[in-house]
C-alpha cells in the first residue's frame, strides 16, 4: 500500500503538534504540582510548630498559658483550619473554623461547630499526638488551607483549559485549512474549465469542416464527435464544481443506468457491471447530473483498479429510512485494510503507484457538499472486495 508524501507529511505535522502540546502540558502539570507539594509541606510544618508549642506549654515548669501559644505564636496562621482536642475527646481550642470563630456565637455553639468540622477533616491527616504531662493524650487535627485546596484542583483545571484551548485552536485551524482548500478547488476547477474551452471550440469547428469534406471517413467524424462530447462533459463538470451547482429533480435510476451503459464500453471487457434497481418507478432526486455521474465514474473506476481489470461490480439502488435512497457499489477487488479505512477519502491518499489520490475525495465533496448526502465505505474485507454507499435525500 502506497501513500503519497503529501499525506505522510500532514500526518507527521499533526503528530509533531500533538507531541509538543503533550510535553508542554506535562511540564506545566509537573511544575504546578511541585509548587503545591512545597506549600503543603510548609503548612504541615506550621501545624507541627503549633503542636510543639502546646506540648511545651503542658510539659514546661513555667506557669504558661496555653492560649498564649495559640494566639501569639501561631497568630500568623490565617488560613489553616486547626483543632486542639483535649483528654475528654472534645475540641477545646480551634482556629480558622467556619462559624466557630465568630465572636457573637456562644461557646457551646462554637464547640458544636468545631466538632462537626472535626468529623469532616479527621481522615485528611494523621493527628499530632500530645502529652499533657499527666499521662493523658491530646490531639491536634488540621486540614489543608482553602488556598491549598483550590491549588490542588488547579492543575486539572489548567489541563482542561489547555486542552479545550488546543481543541478550539485545532477546529479554527481546520476550518481555515478547509476554506483554503475550497478556494484552491474552486480556482483549479474554474481554470481547468477555462483552459478546456478554447481547444473544444476549435475541435468542434474542425469536425464541422470534416463533415463537409466528402473524402473524409464519416465514421471517424462520429467518433470525434463522441470524444468532443466527452470533453464537453468534463468541462461542464469542472465548471459546476468551481461554483455553486444547479440541482434539479432527476430520475436517479435512469441517470445511473444510462451512465453505466456508457462506462461499460470504456473499461476492461473482463469487468462485468450489474445494476439492481429496487427504487419506485421514476424515483427522483435533486441532483446535478454532470457531477453525480462523476461520482459514479470515480467509484467504479476505483473498483476496476482494485480488481486489476477483472471482476464484477454490482450496483444496488433502494429506499432506506429517513426519506433517503441508497446506492451501494460493490466490487470483488482486493478490499481496504483497516489501517487505510479512515484515509480513503483523504486528499493525496492513493494505493496506486500513479495517481493523485483525488478521485474519492472529489466524489465525497460532490455528494456531501453539493447534494446534502453521504458517501462512506459500508463494508470492506481484504481479499474479497469493498462496498461504497451513497445516501441521497429524496426531499
Amino acid at each position: 500500500m502506497i501513500s503519497v508524501d503529501l499525506y505522510n507529511q500532514k500526518n507527521q505535522a499533526r503528530l509533531g503538534v500533538v507531541v509538543a502540546l503533550g510535553l508542554i502540558a506535562i511540564g506545566t502539570f509537573y511544575y504546578t504540582n511541585n509548587l503545591i507539594s512545597r506549600l503543603k509541606a510548609h503548612e504541615e510544618e506550621e501545624i507541627r510548630l503549633y503542636a510543639k508549642s502546646l506540648q511545651y506549654a503542658y510539659t514546661s515548669d513555667l506557669d504558661a498559658d496555653v492560649s498564649f501559644f495559640f494566639n501569639e505564636i501561631v497568630q500568623v496562621n490565617k488560613e489553616i483550619p486547626v483543632i486542639y482536642v483535649d483528654a475528654s475527646g472534645r475540641p477545646s481550642q480551634w482556629k480558622n473554623i467556619p462559624f466557630a470563630d465568630e465572636d457573637t456565637v456562644s461557646f457551646d455553639r462554637k464547640q458544636a461547630a468545631a466538632e462537626r468540622f472535626l468529623n469532616k477533616i479527621k481522615s485528611e491527616h494523621a493527628p499530632i499526638e500530645l502529652d499533657n504531662g499527666f499521662g493523658d493524650k491530646q490531639y491536634v487535627y488540621y486540614s489543608n488551607s482553602f488556598l491549598l485546596k483550590q491549588l490542588q484542583y488547579y492543575p486539572l483545571v489548567q489541563l482542561a483549559g489547555f486542552f479545550i484551548f488546543g481543541y478550539l485552536s485545532f477546529l479554527a485551524f481546520s476550518a481555515a485549512r478547509r476554506a483554503e482548500q475550497n478556494r484552491v478547488w474552486v480556482g483549479l476547477a474554474k481554470e481547468t474549465a477555462h483552459q478546456l474551452g478554447t481547444p473544444l471550440s476549435s475541435l468542434t469547428a474542425w469536425v464541422e469542416f470534416f463533415k463537409t469534406d466528402p473524402n473524409f471517413d464519416p465514421e471517424i467524424v462520429v467518433e470525434l464527435e463522441k470524444d468532443i462530447r466527452r470533453l464537453d462533459t468534463i468541462t461542464t463538470r469542472f465548471s459546476n464544481i468551481g461554483s455553486v451547482p444547479t440541482l434539479k429533480p432527476e430520475p436517479v435510476a435512469d441517470a445511473v443506468t444510462q451512465f453505466i451503459g456508457y462506462l461499460q464500453k470504456r473499461i476492461s471487457t473482463k469487468v462485468a457491471i450489474f445494476v439492481d434497481n429496487q427504487l419506485p418507478a421514476q424515483q427522483q432526486v435533486s441532483m446535478n447530473r454532470y457531477l453525480f455521474e462523476w461520482v459514479i465514474e470515480n467509484i467504479c473506476k476505483n473498483a476496476v483498479d482494485a480488481m486489476n481489470g477483472a471482476g464484477e461490480i454490482r450496483i444496488r439502488m433502494q429506499e432506506v429510512k429517513g426519506k433517503q435512497i441508497a446506492i451501494d457499489i460493490s466490487d470483488t477487488g482486493k478490499g481496504i485494510s483497516k489501517a487505510n479505512l479512515s484515509r480513503v477519502f483523504s486528499a493525496g491518499f492513493s494505493t496506486k503507484k500513479r495517481g493523485w489520490g483525488l478521485g474519492l475525495t472529489l466524489a465525497k465533496r460532490i455528494v456531501e457538499n453539493y447534494h446534502r448526502g453521504k458517501l462512506f465505505v459500508k463494508q470492506s474485507e481484504v481479499g474479497k472486495g469493498t462496498t461504497f454507499r451513497i445516501l441521497m435525500p429524496t426531499e
